[in-house]
């Protein structure tokens, strides 16, 4: 399915749609319906279950979204959070010069210098997508952050947060009061980040507005141990840096074992590696052959890390594969910087004779990203039946509950709708339309279960008096079930998966 056809579907369906529709909509923003926002809801809550339940030393907090100059300029945000930047002499359009030369230079254009990016502008013949002219200038590093006025006065300055992650730096010496003073420490943000994007596009996935989930695990690099024995035998699907140089476009499946082994990549690294690849094969439930985990060079990886993997997934919809989330080795990076910027030591006390900085491990993604991929690789068509293939656990609704004639049956339909709700079972009544295109209607909304309440429901001399069709989504298959068991029947199947703690 094509970008604009899986946007018009979603739009159509009240998952979302731009932000100021009326106005003629707003570039880069968007604005989640109903089942949209129920989507994400239930994305953050698998996402946070999965990753802060790590340790009972991981922490979720909720912090500010405006951050002081100060913090943005010790981060190095202000010097180093920028694109390079292509305008059209012509028609005045700018444009990310890794947007422009994307097909020229499909893997980007990360550590390559502004005078590289033009001799690549100029010998790939690339034109202004929005008028054709060859009119473009060299690349100019452009900021992403948004500045704001702050104050009565309007005198001080303040910066739309440009990642979460600065939230859980900050954050880190109050945490380390309020926890057990010890290492490992995780502090998890989800929530709101902005970048002023050069040229928004692909919906969700270039967005000025969006909503990260970040965790930063600080920890000492001398004693960090993670149950390696876990992953050891995972398959992890890598394309290293190393393999892309030598011109190889493919990943290649590789032992976490052997990865920890390579003598370059340590095992905590490897384990968290694993750890998120499981959560995106077994908790989001995308393929495992359009899965890759993508190595950045030293010239290529953001200016804060030693060693950096993309986690990346194939999508019909955007043409292929896309960055989803990453992880990061930060070092102590993030630490210096804020002590040195705000002239107080972060550094923690491990023992009579050793203070330390800790290092960072950062896990990331972006959760717009990762909703748009579950719509891309689980709504397909087939015979003129939609169907959105969703986890159970990650419906926005988990079962629809129709009644079969709604004069006869509708009250006892409403009945079930209301027990399954009280039991913390999110539940919608339908009786608009016949029982088909209700059916048809859940499932392209990846309603995972129908209830339907017939006559043998509430026929008091039938046998299957009080019982009602369970039907399944996927196979359509179809069961009897007593509605008194029906919250017991349906809650396995839409429990929240649970990592084992370390």
């Amino acid at each position: 399915m094509k970008s604009d056809e899986l946007f018009a579907l979603l739009k159509r369906r009240g998952f979302l749609w731009p932000t100021a529709e009326v106005y003629g909509g707003a570039q880069g923003l968007y604005d989640y319906g109903p089942l949209g926002a129920s989507l994400k809801r239930r994305i953050e809550e698998v996402w946070s279950s999965w990753f802060v339940g790590l340790s009972e030393d991981f922490y979720l907090i909720d912090a500010a979204e405006l951050l002081p100059e100060a913090v943005v300029r010790a981060s190095g945000h202000l010097e180093n959070f920028t694109d390079a930047e292509v305008a059209c002499g012509k028609c005045h359009s700018a444009f990310r010069a890794e947007t422009l030369l994307e097909a020229a230079r499909p893997q980007g254009v990360d550590g390559l210098s502004s005078s590289e990016i033009a001799n690549l502008v100029r010998s790939t013949g690339v034109r202004c997508p929005t008028c054709g002219s060859q009119e473009l200038t060299v690349p100019q590093p452009f900021n992403l952050m948004f500045g704001v006025d702050f104050g009565v006065m309007g005198r001080e300055r303040v910066y739309l947060r440009p990642e979460t992650a600065q939230s859980s730096y900050l954050a880190f010496s109050r945490m380390w009061d309020v926890g057990r003073r010890a290492l490992p420490l995780g502090i998890a943000v989800i929530g709101k980040a902005f970048r002023n994007e050069i040229a928004p596009r692909q919906v969700l996935f270039r967005m000025r507005s969006f909503t990260q989930a970040e965790l930063q695990i600080f920890f000492d690099p001398e004693s960090f141990a993670v149950p390696m024995h876990r992953v050891m035998d995972e398959t992890l699907p890598v394309l290293s840096a190393e393999r892309r140089a030598a011109g190889e476009r493919d990943a290649e499946s590789v032992r976490a074992a052997d990865l920890a082994t390579a003598g370059v990549v340590p095992e905590f690294f490897v384990f968290h590696l694993a750890h998120t690849y499981r959560f995106l094969r077994d908790v989001l439930g995308y393929p495992a052959d359009r899965i890759r985990l993508y190595e950045k060079s030293s010239q290529e990886r953001a200016f804060y890390n030693r060693i950096q993997y993309d986690v990346e997934v194939q999508q019909e919809s955007l043409g292929g594969f896309r960055e989803l989330g990453a992880v990061h080795y930060r070092g102590d990076y993030d630490l210096t910087r804020h002590s040195a910027g705000s002239g107080k030591d972060l550094s923690v006390v491990l023992g009579p004779d050793r203070r330390l900085l800790p290092h960072v491990l950062e896990i990331t993604f972006g959760v717009d990203r990762l909703l748009w991929a579950l719509a891309d690789l689980g709504l397909t068509t087939k015979n003129e039946r939609t169907v959105w293939s969703l986890r159970p656990y990650l419906a926005p609704v988990a079962v629809g509950v129709f009644p079969l004639l709604v004069r006869e049956h509708a009250r006892v339909a409403q009945e079930v709708t209301q027990r399954l709700r009280a039991a913390g079972i999110t539940a919608r009544y339908d009786g608009s339309g016949s029982i088909g295109r209700r059916y048809a209607r859940g499932d392209e909304a990846g309603v995972p279960f129908a209830v339907t309440v017939d006559g043998e429901t509430v026929d008091a001399s039938n046998p299957q008096h009080d019982t009602v069709t369970l039907r399944e989504r996927d196979t359509r298959a179809q069961e009897r079930v007593a509605i008194a068991a029906l919250v017991e029947r349906l809650r396995p199947s839409l429990a929240v998966p649970w990592p084992v703690p370390y």
